[in-house]
């Protein structure tokens, strides 16, 4: 998988190189809203052409999965790219976004970049190879339980998004841990988690692109990722738990018992 992590990170950084040069006159960057509270920008679009080329140039036989264009052929390798995560943060110049890229092999996960340009910090994995932030090999934290840990998360924004779950989760986290941070990149979240700088994230209705590399660095910096219930289907569902063993275990309780009260609310 080597030469393929090569293609991926050679996108990835022109992707981030696209961005950087529209970041300093962001008041001409065109933008056009989604749906409510969800943007795109002419610079999503460039940085995502950018990518494709790159990987189409020496994969032409590949399929694509991109967050602005959709879905492209039919191959048993399949690319999923999200150009610009983070693009709210972007378009307030706020310095906090990055590019995803992931290539998963009949459905498996075997590549996973993610680069942030305003650090230049490059978070790489390879299934069984080991996750690394800039060549250095990195893990997921050692803490033991939820007590003096640091969490992620991302506020649901969008009317399709459980709100009440969540509400529930986090009154609960904010109480069991040294503290919550909202970054607003979940792809980052993920990179972040497996270098060790937060001990546990979730997440709820994200995008298979949101998340596809960020779950195979966390699996391979020694972390656990899964959907609410601890279980595998977190890439179709987009609701996502994902820590460093010991917290993973205490997070999934927690979800359990906050599911199980609303249950019987209801």
């Amino acid at each position: 998988m080597k030469p393929m992590l090569n293609i991926a990170v050679r996108a990835a950084r022109a992707a981030g190189d696209a961005i950087m040069r529209h970041y300093d006159r962001l008041d001409a960057v065109q933008v056009q809203a989604k749906q409510r509270n969800d943007f795109v920008s002419e610079v999503d679009r460039e940085a995502e052409g950018r990518i494709i080329s790159i990987i189409q140039r020496a994969y032409p036989d590949h399929a694509i999965l991109a967050e602005e264009s959709g879905r492209q052929g039919d191959s048993e390798y399949l690319w999923i790219i999200d150009p610009l995560d983070g693009t709210t943060n972007f378009l307030h110049g706020f310095p906090h976004f990055g590019v995803s890229i992931a290539l998963e092999r009949n459905g498996r996960l075997e590549v996973g970049v993610i680069y942030d340009p305003t650090r230049q910090e490059l978070f790489t994995a390879t299934r069984g190879g080991g996750a690394a932030l800039n060549d250095r090999r990195i893990r997921v934290s050692s803490r033991r339980g939820l007590e003096g840990a640091l969490l992620a998360t991302g506020f649901p924004y969008r009317d399709d998004q459980p709100g009440e779950i969540y509400l529930a989760l986090l009154r609960h986290f904010m109480g069991a841990t040294a503290g919550i941070r909202r970054p607003g990149a979940a792809a980052l979240d993920l990179a972040y988690l497996a270098a060790g700088r937060f001990d546990g994230f979730w997440e709820l209705g994200l995008s298979r692109w949101d998340i596809a590399a960020g779950a195979l660095m966390v699996r391979e910096a020694g972390g656990i990722i899964g959907d609410l219930y601890g279980g595998p289907d977190y890439l179709a569902s987009g609701n996502v738990l994902a820590a460093s063993p010991k917290v993973f275990h205490e997070m999934t309780q927690v979800v359990r018992q906050q599911l199980q009260q609303q249950s019987r609310g209801q």
